[in-house]
């Protein structure tokens, strides 16, 4: 099965849908100048485990990478996700500092 990932700006997150159209999944994110903030991953029950999460990660790092925005993985999906991929590595932020 194939899963078209569009980004979804009005309703900040991106969406994998299936051939019929059918939201199968989708990243939530909090997007200021260059920093996205990646905050969540809900895949439908009904289409997990067919690589919905990771067709998402995977498109979204691509088009924060293209776009080049500075990525902060708020998810712990998406946080799990870039520790298998490196390739990923700079454009994440992995620490954060308070600010007063």
């Amino acid at each position: 099965m194939q899963f078209t990932v569009t980004d979804a700006s009005a309703r900040e997150r991106f969406e994998a849908r299936d051939e019929t159209g059918t939201v199968a999944g989708f990243v939530t994110y909090q997007l200021t100048g260059s920093i996205i903030a990646y905050t969540h991953t809900e895949v439908d029950p009904a289409f997990e485990g067919r690589g919905v999460g990771s067709t998402l990660a995977r498109a979204v790092m691509d088009d924060a990478r293209a776009k080049r925005r500075t990525v902060v993985p708020i998810c712990p999906f998406l946080a799990d996700w870039l520790v298998k991929h490196p390739e990923y590595e700079s454009i994440v932020v992995r620490s954060t500092r308070k600010i007063k």
